[in-house]
């Protein structure tokens, strides 16, 4: 473009759009020094603004692909996006709150362009339990973590409704489930790297991995999803093809169950017994006695028998005595329950009231607030026998929807029960509804096996509409 152009048509099209990039680089250049003083000069901090203007690129690129990228990759992220946080107004806000951002206005905008027929009785009871959460924040005593609890359930939701935009055949629920197990792959490689910088560490517990999680409980609820899901792949396989490919599932099985054992969460192991337990009772028997076999060699591997020995000891609460985890928990939980007004028990407190009052009503609390370790209990304290009622009532729909599957792909609806069943197993004794990456695969899966159900119900509808026409 010559300056004599330039001159005489200044205010084309193509050259305004020249002197808005140019603005925006020479405004975002005066602001990198102020910005850089905020971050207090951290990499991790200063690389936030630019993966957030990349990410903003793709975001208006391709909507789909965006939220294809964030599944495959959020696993991973954790301890990254903590290294992001920054307070500003006295709020502490990351890369990880704009994804979360992102997520929910993805499934928006996908609904808008592409309306999809979702599952009727989920998304009612769905919305339901997000009205009431959101009475919730009204009456919480800690309303930004209230509010922060509340998006981060709408994203649970928005996840779960997005699944549907990917699926219209078995193939595309295929696709889902694997890739969920490809997500696994950066948690998986990033735990040798855990492994060798940290095995020696861990205190009287002893080494419990994390790996890209922020605590191993995270890793091991995740494995409960991801385990599972690898099971059905192969086991979906056609038997005598893919030999490689299965030998490779079969070896990953493996290593994610020796993954799982060193997370030492012993609310995902029974998960994971009972998932096997299941499939050898409906459809391999040999399975049972894998389960025996691997279970005595487990009981050798370092801190697993001590691990469960715990539970032996430590059941008493006594002046200067330790509990074990779950006397633990049961003693924070029967404070709650003496503490709380009958008048309560309907609505609740209010949403992370309990932690917000636990140096109230829990005697060890010391200055340190503390979560409930059970999502049942947290709901009954915070949203009441309403938001109880609710919350399994969900899982309740989530379950019908599956009972459905049983009758063209029995394997899938069996795996898929499998899921619900290991997340209420571990929700009775952890905060799972904080652990947001996790749920945000567990409704990805749960949302594409409804939707999948869907492309099964829509060619049935479609044959018996001409019927309906007739009568």
């Amino acid at each position: 473009m010559s300056m004599l152009a330039l001159l005489k048509n200044p205010f084309r099209q193509s050259n305004l759009i020249i002197a808005a990039i140019l603005v925006l680089a020479l405004l975002i250049g005066a602001a990198m020094p102020i910005y850089a003083g905020m971050m207090d000069d951290q990499i991790a901090k200063l690389a936030a603004l630019p993966a957030m203007l990349l990410f903003a690129i793709l975001l208006l690129y391709d909507r789909k692909l965006t939220l294809t990228l964030i599944i495959l990759v959020r696993a991973g992220g954790d301890n990254i996006l903590e290294l992001t946080r920054f307070s500003l107004g006295g709020y502490q806000i990351g890369v990880g709150g704009l994804i979360n951002a992102a997520v929910i206005l993805i499934s928006i905008m996908l609904m808008l362009e592409r309306p999809k027929t979702l599952s009727k009785n989920v998304v009612v009871v769905w919305s339901v339990f997000l009205l009431l959460s959101l009475y919730g924040i009204l009456v919480s005593p800690a309303k930004p973590e209230a509010l922060r609890s509340w998006l981060a359930l709408l994203s649970y939701f928005s996840i779960f409704s997005s699944a549907f935009h990917f699926i219209n055949n078995k193939e595309d629920f295929r696709f889902c489930v694997k890739l969920a197990l490809f997500s696994s792959a950066l948690p998986v490689l990033y735990s040798f790297i855990d492994i060798a910088l940290n095995h020696g560490q861990g205190g009287e517990e002893g080494f419990r991995l994390r790996s890209t999680f922020s605590h191993p409980n995270v890793l091991a609820f995740y494995l409960t999803l991801i385990i599972p899901m690898t099971f059905y792949i192969l086991k979906s396989m056609p038997v005598g093809k893919n030999g490689l490919t299965r030998l490779f599932l079969g070896c990953y099985l493996f290593l994610l169950l020796g993954l799982l054992i060193l997370t030492k969460t012993r609310s995902a192991w029974i998960a994971c017994v009972i998932t096997f337990a299941l499939y050898g009772v409906f459809f391999e028997r040999r399975y049972l006695v894998y389960m025996v076999v691997l279970g005595v060699v487990a009981l050798f591997i370092p801190g697993v028998a001590d691990r469960l020995s715990d539970l032996g000891s430590g059941n008493e609460v006594v002046t200067y005595g330790k509990l074990n985890s779950f006397a633990w928990r049961v003693y924070i939980w029967e404070s709650a329950w003496h503490w709380a007004g009958p008048s309560h028990y309907l609505q609740g407190y209010g949403l992370q009231s309990f932690k917000e009052l636990s140096i109230v009503f829990f005697p060890s609390a010391g200055k340190l607030k503390w979560g409930a370790h059970s999502v049942y209990v947290q709901l009954l304290f915070e949203m009441g026998l309403l938001g109880v009622g609710i919350f399994l009532y969900l899982y309740v729909q989530v379950l019908r929807e599956f009972r459905k599957l049983f009758s063209f792909d029995r394997l899938a609806g069996f795996f898929l029960v499998l899921v619900v069943l290991n997340f209420l197993i571990c929700a009775f004794s952890d905060n799972m509804l904080d652990y947001l990456s996790f749920n945000w695969y567990l409704w990805f899966i749960l949302g594409a096996g409804c939707a999948f159900v869907q492309t099964h119900a829509a060619p049935v509808r479609a044959q018996a509409a001409p019927f309906a026409a007739q009568g």
